[in-house]
């Protein structure tokens, strides 16, 4: 594991931008797998402009890692999110987007393999540390890709019940930890102080399933991202 502290959260993406940039422009097909949310906006401001309709960059495919389809709605949220966050800035084609939903999700890790495997991940870590879908009491670390039900005695049920209220789906799919220990390198990014005390747990504590992303730890190609607010505790 390789832990890079930066000045800024400005700097942080542009430092995971490189780090994608370096993968994508070998010459082979390139397939990566992206994160949604708020951490991810600096590097995506820092890729758009090198990637957007540059044919260079035609040899590099996107997956998403997780999706949840709120009820009533024909779009995941993790598509929804991706497409306006990055692949519709930076002009992607539909080509290269292969999307992860509930139809397709058991056919995930033998698509990826097909394709050659996934080359670089990005990831965020939630301050419940979950990473990717993984949520705390929900996760086996021998898991590939899934199906979660969603149950009112997780820890998360609140939160996830007050993000969607009425709209909240049954279950969602993820990418479990034992499809992301597959992955060639794995990037791992994280600001502010309220990320500073999960990132301590885990990236330094003992793994544990209540705190999903500790599993890491024993990733065999791990950078973690931080700017200095959220490594202050390390």
């Amino acid at each position: 594991m390789k832990i890079i502290i930066t000045e800024s959260y400005e700097a942080l993406g542009n430092l995971a931008a490189s780090i994608l940039l370096g993968k994508m422009t070998e010459d082979k097909r390139v397939n990566i797998s992206i994160t949604a949310g708020n951490t991810p906006q600096s590097t995506y401001t820092a890729l758009i402009p090198r990637v957007k309709n540059n044919a260079a960059y035609q040899n590099v495919h996107y997956y998403n890692f997780d999706e949840i389809v709120e009820v009533g709605e024909e779009k995941g949220m993790t598509e929804a999110a991706l497409q306006k966050l990055f692949f519709q800035p930076a002009n992607i084609s539909s080509e290269q987007i292969h999307l992860l939903n509930l139809s397709n999700y058991q056919e995930q890790d033998q698509r990826i393999a097909n394709a050659g495997g996934l080359d670089a991940m990005l990831i965020g870590i939630g301050e419940d540390g979950h990473f990717c879908a993984n949520m705390p009491q929900s996760t086996e670390f021998n898991r590939h890709t899934h199906e979660v039900l969603i149950k009112p005695e997780y820890s998360w049920y609140e939160w996830a019940k007050a993000d969607s209220g009425e709209k909240l789906p049954a279950s969602f799919v993820t990418m479990g930890a034992a499809s992301i220990m597959k992955v060639k390198q794995l990037i791992l990014i994280a600001n502010g102080s309220h990320k500073a005390g999960i990132i301590k747990r885990a990236l330094s504590g003992p793994i544990d399933r209540n705190i999903p992303a500790s599993i890491l730890q024993l990733h065999p190609n791990l950078t973690v991202i931080l700017d200095q607010e959220a490594a202050a505790d390390l």
